[in-house]
């Protein structure tokens, strides 16, 4: 159990993956013998500054992760809740599930669809927590990125090319005091005209004082989003477990 402010881990898993095709989410799927949502809890379960996870899964494949949960054996689960209509109300909802905590506690909030998130950058989220109320895992983006408008004679050209140096892919976690979080969904929740992607662009929209923090992340950290995807995070997961073994004692 972690000293100081309690940390609830909510692992996000509120919708299907529409883009992978398959009858059932995408959390669901294998990743070298287990389901994908597992792999991700694991990683929390294994976290020494973790205390309590809570899941949340589409509602008609509840009781199907309550089982998963069971079976593994995760003690730190609490709660497999159902997510909401939109990554936002999945968010929202997990931090309703946590009002049993103090203002002063930590939230992390995780995609279920990042199955290779590592103990370090869990730890290192929480440990930048100490001196920041929201905190989000980025890391460089390799390519340049353009920003396009309409072309004349159709289809889109380049408008500008930001500053590569300046740019950052968002991975997940993604962390808050939850005093910070709260108010930040307050605000959001009652704001109509709502549309965010990330739990860290709610907090910049709704409270623009408050700093969001970088923890650098790691090119391992994939999305399972598109078909394939899955096979790419099977080799990833599979050197992973080989640079392990190397660095273990003989």
């Amino acid at each position: 159990m972690s000293p100081g402010p309690r940390v609830i881990a909510a692992v996000l898993a509120g919708g299907v993956g529409a883009r992978m095709g398959g009858p059932s989410p995408k959390q669901l799927l294998p990743l070298e013998g287990r389901p994908i949502i597992e792999h991700s809890i694991a990683a929390f379960e294994a976290s020494p500054e973790v205390d309590e996870i809570v899941v949340m899964m589409v509602d008609a494949y509840v009781g199907r992760v309550e089982d998963i949960v069971a079976d593994a054996g995760f003690t730190k689960v609490s709660r497999v809740l159902p997510g909401g209509a939109t990554r936002t109300d999945t968010s929202y909802a997990a931090l309703s599930a946590m009002a049993h905590a103090a203002g002063s506690d930590l939230a992390l909030l995780h995609d279920a669809a990042r199955p290779l998130v590592s103990r370090e950058t869990i730890g290192a989220c929480v440990a930048a927590l100490g001196s920041a109320g929201a905190v989000g895992v980025a890391v460089p983006s390799a390519d340049t990125v353009v920003r396009v408008a309409p072309g004349r004679g159709g289809g889109e050209v380049i408008a500008a090319t930001p500053d590569r140096s300046r740019l950052r892919r968002m991975q997940t976690p993604q962390g808050f005091r939850l005093d910070v979080a709260r108010r930040a969904y307050a605000l959001a929740m009652a704001d109509p005209e709502l549309a965010a992607t990330d739990d860290c662009g709610v907090v910049l929209r709704y409270l623009p004082e408050e700093e969001v923090r970088i923890v650098p992340g790691e090119e391992a950290n994939i999305k399972v989003t598109n078909p394939g995807d899955v096979e790419v995070a099977e080799t990833l997961l599979r050197r992973m477990r080989a640079d392990a073994d190397l660095g273990a004692p003989s």
